[in-house]
């Protein structure tokens, strides 16, 4: 069945989320259209398109033992020289997002893989632009901010045309548990149409 190109993460709900990748559009860089404004947990990934089922259960399993944690992101820093970005800082919520990417990328489970660099939750806002245009992103933004619960996160699936599109939803499920109110995944603007790729996959 060949191989597809997969990534999870914790999206950056309205209006937060269409702001933020408007802003990268603005900066020059050119993947920003194609990419919804989001958290890493597990980042581009390559796997068997048949075993996605197995990768599905085992977010679907994470997912499940997971409750609701709140997120802040506020103002600007770089992972320049060593690597070319700009991002919005997360203020709050760090430790859950470690914690959970740790989970989705268990040694034992089939989103097994090393990381390039150590896991730094962040909100990428430029990427590989000119020096200037990533200076001008620090700056913009340093006086952003933004809260909410993250609900759950969601699978990912890179299309040829380098868009990545939402595959499924995965609500945590520790809320009913505890009493405290389900949090839906949140959506961007234009998301829906970008759910699915134009023709069904094999």
């Amino acid at each position: 069945m060949g191989t597809v190109t997969l990534g999870v993460s914790l999206a950056v709900p309205e209006p937060y989320g269409s702001f933020l990748q408007r802003k990268r559009e603005s900066f020059g860089d050119p993947a920003a259209s194609g990419i919804p404004t989001h958290i890493t947990l597990l980042p581009p990934t390559e796997a068997d398109a048949d075993g996605l089922p197995g990768i599905e259960r085992h977010l679907a399993e994470v997912a499940a033992a997971c409750l609701p944690f709140p997120l802040r992101l506020e103002g600007t820093d770089t992972f320049r020289p060593l690597s070319p970005v700009v991002y919005v800082k997360l203020a709050e919520g760090a430790g859950g997002c470690t914690a959970l990417q740790d989970r989705v990328r268990a040694a034992s489970g089939p989103c097994a893989r090393e990381l390039q660099f150590p896991y730094h939750p962040h909100v990428t806002v430029a990427h590989g632009i000119a020096e200037d245009a990533m200076d001008r992103a620090q700056t913009e933004l340093a006086d952003f901010s933004a809260t909410w619960t993250a609900g759950g996160f969601a699978l990912y699936e890179k299309g040829p045309d380098e868009v990545w599109r939402l595959q499924r939803e995965y609500p945590f499920g520790g809320a009913g548990r505890t009493g405290t109110p389900a949090v839906a995944v949140p959506r961007q603007a234009g998301e829906a149409e970008r759910a699915r790729p134009p023709a069904p996959s094999c």
